[in-house]
């Protein structure tokens, strides 16, 4: 049997960091929610994903621009790390699949 987390994400290409093993997006994905008065809001949330694979950190450079509309998916990783005495925990989500959808509109 396997075990497996995975995420998916569809939204827009806030922000790209390439660096030279690595490269971060954070890409806004947005939630419809009821408000008081049976109003609906858009309830907007950044997430933030890394991308390890020089193959698709390629096609991200070549490809991929803030305000696209991109579909990411891939696994999550708990991870620790100590800094002044302290012990902070994350999650990462390293990106699997990537995908541009559509462009930044004009």
């Amino acid at each position: 049997m396997i075990n497996f987390a995975k995420f998916e994400i569809i939204g827009r290409i806030g922000e790209i960091d390439a660096k030279p093993k690595v490269t971060n997006i954070s890409v806004c994905a947005n939630y419809r929610r009821r408000a008081e008065g049976d109003q609906w809001i858009e309830d907007s949330y950044w997430n933030r994903v890394v991308i390890f694979s020089d193959g698709q950190r390629k096609y991200i450079d070549e490809k991929a621009q803030v305000g696209d509309l991109v579909r990411i998916a891939g696994r999550l990783r708990d991870t620790s790390y100590e800094r002044d005495g302290t012990t902070h925990y994350t999650t990462d989500r390293i990106v699997e699949e990537f995908g541009v959808l559509a462009a930044k509109a004009a």
